[in-house]
């Protein structure tokens, strides 16, 4: 194997194996600016596409769609408990404010192209958010996938425009770590593949 090709193998490797989660309370300055965001759904827009459908879309929450996620958050905890205290309602509105950069994924199943039925649309997200990951990882930014049971809600629903046959799917947190993290322990190969 050339050099240059092992050093791009061990880079590659090495990014893989050090991204994890960082959740969005851990997650502060400095943050992406317009200029890297962009860069980063470029990364996502190399996901494979099968038809070339783009079935996924992503939404950069900004101060005032933050404001109206955390009504959402509270209507659809109010919606799960109507005895919700002042503090969890306050709580479920903060939410919406962690981490330095939000973004909302959107799964599009509009189409109608029998080619690429519904599981490989949701495939390419899959693929789309991990490249998007990995191309933060390597700015040197900490992401974190997060979600819940507002994610389904017709409040969420309305707030953002998402249409019928597109699916709400999860909040994709960007900024730097606020502190380090052991490293996951990942399943043994042997768990989880055969060869047949």
């Amino acid at each position: 194997m050339p050099e240059t090709t092992r050093a791009l193998v061990e880079l590659c490797d090495t990014l893989i194996q050090s991204r994890q989660h960082v959740g969005p309370k851990h997650l502060g300055l400095p943050a992406p600016d317009d200029a890297t965001l962009t860069q980063l759904f470029e990364a996502a827009a190399a996901a494979p596409d099968h038809r070339q459908l783009t079935p996924w879309r992503f939404l950069v929450l900004g101060p005032a769609a933050r404001e109206r996620l955390s009504e959402v958050f509270a209507q659809a905890l109010l919606e799960r408990d109507a005895d919700a205290l002042p503090e969890q309602l306050a709580d479920a509105r903060a939410k919406a404010f962690r981490g330095p950069v939000l973004v909302l994924a959107v799964a599009d199943l509009r189409a109608d192209e029998p080619d690429a039925p519904e599981p490989e649309r949701w495939l390419s997200l899959g693929c789309a958010i991990q490249n998007l990951l990995l191309a933060a990882q390597a700015r040197g930014f900490g992401t974190g996938l997060s979600s819940g049971r507002a994610m389904g809600s017709a409040a969420l629903r309305e707030a953002f425009d998402i249409a019928p046959g597109e699916q709400a799917v999860c909040f994709i947190s960007i900024g730097t770590p606020t502190r380090a993290k052991s490293p996951r322990v990942r399943p043994a190969v042997q768990s989880f593949v055969r060869w047949l």
